[in-house]
Parts: structure tokens; C-alpha cells; sequence
């Protein structure tokens, strides 16, 4: 073991720098204080995080814990933060399960400016009073069924579960008898799947720069009708308006914009909406009996035969 002066270097990030070793070569000491006022140390290897859950289930016994002031640390390990070790600081150490496998790991001098390299625990530093798994999961760890090893993906709470405790039931009167006879109120609950939140879910694995894309069950319309020149042509106001209920008799939710804006602006809100069909009439293409197609999640609109509009739909559908 040596004292190497680390002039400046507080961070791991910044220790692993200066000496060239990888993080997961540095161990960061934390200083705790539980519920009961007793000072403990936490060791994690440098590249992981303390995961406060797990620690917190460590130390429920004695009333929980909290992260040591920087006067509190300075005042038992006369050092700051950034400098502080295990080394010598007859204090119990509990280590995360990573350091088992660690050896001549590199460590803070509790002397400001200076790290301990080759430290070694049994002949340096007392084994840990435990080793415990406190730390945040990584990319790559051993999954808990020991069939392979985890990956750090994104989820999306859709379920709930709310503790009602007794102030449903107290006012309801809904109690119960002990087994001392004595009347008490229940204990409630209740779990489920949240309805706002499955939408909330949809918008966000369904989206690009323009908008909603929704899937076809969630949507508000499944088709919308945007005519072009609404209050300028009565050709496109009649075929607008006989599409609309033609689909609508066959038995297709569809939203007729009729509000006389200009095309961008049209296709900018139904895109934002994200009504997943658009059917666009307009005078042009009403001369050679045509509508044009686009599907909210394509860039390029086709011609389809106005003749066979409601068929075509259907067949979106289906």
C-alpha cells in the first residue's frame, strides 16, 4: 500500500484519471449515520451507485439512514468528501458483494490531496463487518434466475396500486373485530391498469416530429376527410360530405374537417392529432374521379378511385 498525492482530484471519475487505473480499480467510501446515531462506512466499487432502497432495508432496524455532512465527515475522518477511505477509520464498513472479488484497489488517504493505491482488505483494512448488495443493477450483471445476465431497457408504468389504508373503510363503516374483539376499521387497497396512463403510453412509443401516430384502437377517428377549398367549391363540399357519410354508414368513426383552412395547416393538425388514415378531396382530382390516400405513418400520399373509397377503407380496417 502507498500514499500518492492527489492534488485537486475529488470525483472517481477525476482519481481514476490522475492515476491511470480504471474505475472499477477505485473503491468510494460513504459515510452514513442511521436512525439510532451511529456512524457506518459503505464501500462501492468507483464505477457503481448506491442503490438508497437497498440500503435503506439494511439500516430499517436501526431507524434508517442518512448521508453524513460534510462537518461530520471532516470531524471522524479528518478529510473531505472527496478524500475520505476505510482505511484506518475505526468505523464498521459494510461493502457492496463487488468488492469480494477486489484486490489492490485504490482508496482515499483521509487526508486531503491524497489516495491510498494497493489497498487489501485482511491486511490493510479489517474484513467489511458484512458484505451486502447495495448497489444500483449495471448493463451485464447476472440476471436473479442465474440464466443470463440483464439489460438495462426503458419501461412504462401503466398498472397502479394505490394503500388506501382505513379512510375508505372508516367512513363507510366497513370494520371488523380483533382477536381482542375490538372493532377496527380495514385495511384497503386497490391495484389496476390506469386508462390515462395506457394513452400516455401509446403517445410515446408512437410519435415522430409531426405528432401522435395512434394505433388503430386507441384512436379518436379511425379515417379523416380533409377537403381542400371547402367554401370555394361546392363539387368539393358534396364529395366531402357524401364520403363522410357513406363511411360513417358503414360503420367507420370518421372526422370531416370543415373548418375552411388552408391545406399546410390541415395536414399539420391531423398529423398532430395522429389520426392513423387521410383521405384528402380536392377539385383536381375530383375531375378525374379521385381522392388521394395517406396513411398517417407514411410520408407520400397515393390516388385511390373515389368510386371505391369506402371499400378501400374497409379494407384498411378489416
Amino acid at each position: 500500500m502507498r500514499k500518492v498525492a492527489t492534488p485537486a482530484v475529488h470525483t472517481i471519475e477525476e482519481v481514476s484519471a490522475f492515476l491511470k487505473v480504471p474505475a472499477q480499480k477505485v473503491v468510494k467510501t460513504l459515510m452514513v449515520v442511521t436512525g439510532d446515531q451511529k456512524e457506518h462506512l459503505l464501500l462501492l466499487r468507483g464505477d457503481h451507485m448506491l442503490n438508497e432502497v437497498k440500503a435503506a432495508k439494511r439500516f430499517a432496524a436501526s431507524g434508517g439512514f442518512r448521508f453524513a455532512s460534510e462537518a461530520e465527515i471532516r470531524s471522524r475522518l479528518r478529510a473531505g468528501a472527496g478524500s475520505v477511505g476505510p482505511v484506518g477509520a475505526e468505523l464498521p464498513i459494510i461493502a457492496d458483494r463487488a468488492l469480494l472479488a477486489m484486490s489492490d484497489f485504490v482508496a482515499g488517504a483521509n487526508e486531503d490531496g491524497y489516495h491510498l493505491t494497493g489497498v487489501n482488505f485482511g491486511r490493510d483494512l479489517p474484513e467489511p463487518v458484512e458484505f451486502v448488495d447495495i448497489r444500483n443493477v449495471v448493463e451485464g450483471d447476472p440476471s436473479p434466475d442465474g440464466k443470463g445476465v440483464l439489460s438495462i431497457c426503458r419501461g412504462i408504468e401503466v398498472g397502479h396500486v394505490f394503500q388506501l389504508r382505513s379512510k375508505y373503510s372508516a367512513a363507510m363503516g366497513a370494520n371488523f373485530l380483533d382477536e381482542t374483539g375490538q372493532s377496527r376499521a380495514m385495511e384497503m387497497g386497490c391495484y389496476g391498469i390506469g386508462v390515462s396512463r395506457i394513452v400516455a403510453a401509446a403517445i410515446e412509443q408512437n410519435n415522430d416530429a409531426r405528432g401522435i401516430i395512434w394505433p388503430l384502437p386507441l384512436a379518436p377517428f379511425e379515417i379523416a376527410i380533409a377537403p381542400i377549398g371547402w367554401s370555394k367549391s361546392a363539387a368539393v363540399r358534396e364529395a366531402a360530405q357524401r364520403l363522410h357519410d357513406e363511411l360513417s354508414a358503414a360503420g367507420i368513426d370518421v372526422l370531416l374537417d370543415d373548418r375552411d383552412e388552408r391545406p399546410g395547416v390541415m395536414f399539420a393538425d391531423l398529423e398532430l392529432i395522429g389520426i392513423p388514415h387521410r383521405i384528402t378531396v380536392g377539385e383536381r382530382s375530383l375531375k378525374q374521379g379521385q381522392v388521394e390516400y395517406q396513411a398517417r405513418s407514411e410520408s407520400q400520399p397515393r390516388s385511390i378511385e373515389l368510386s371505391g373509397a369506402v371499400a378501400f377503407a374497409r379494407s384498411l380496417l378489416a
